[in-house]
């Protein structure tokens, strides 16, 4: 797991470098996590600096609502993608079953356009991961603790890209209301 936390963490800071952006989308928690993760990619995670390209593909309810209506919610995703994706880009795409057809539709979409495909999902046979360049599973099958570790999972790459494109030595963090009193 620990190469794969890397590779994405690489994958999304050669994106960042070449002026691309990240989009990440999920469902139900997975998309409450989305909006976590683009949060920390464009405020920031351990220390201040210029803001990432990161959006979740999750938030604009009059568009998650139309495309819905018009095309059905399993191309929620995959429109947004197919209208916003560019070559370069990065797609996170997190379902915890791996199954979510509206994930599978917005991974193929962009394989098809050279968005790098990055998924987060659990353990065992998921469909999404034939349609990943880089797949994260969680080892467990319970909703829950594929959650929870995906997250933490989301924090460390962001903190790795933080590192890589801004110099920071996490290890030996100040915040910046702790630095106000140095």
């Amino acid at each position: 797991m620990c190469a794969t936390i890397h590779a994405i963490a690489d994958t999304i800071t050669r994106a960042f470098r070449s002026g691309a952006k990240l989009m990440i989308a999920g469902n139900g928690g997975s998309a409450a996590d989305a909006q976590h993760i683009a949060g920390e990619f464009l405020a920031r995670l351990n220390f201040d600096r210029n803001p990432l390209p990161a959006i979740a593909l999750t938030t604009d309810t009059s568009v998650l609502t139309a495309i819905g209506n018009d095309y059905g919610f399993d191309h929620a995703f995959e429109r947004q993608v197919r209208g916003i994706g560019r070559r370069g880009d990065v797609l996170l795409a997190i379902s915890t079953s791996g199954r979510s057809p509206n994930i599978v539709r917005a991974l193929k979409a962009a394989q098809d356009m050279g968005v790098t495909t990055v998924g987060f999902t659990g353990d065992g046979e998921r469909e999404m991961s034939a349609h990943c360049s880089l797949c994260l599973a969680a080892p467990s099958s319970e909703t829950q603790l594929i959650q929870q570790v995906h997250i933490v999972v989301a924090h460390a790459i962001c903190g790795l890209v933080e590192q890589s494109l801004f110099g920071e030595n996490i290890a030996g963090l100040k915040t910046a209301s702790s630095r106000a009193d140095v």
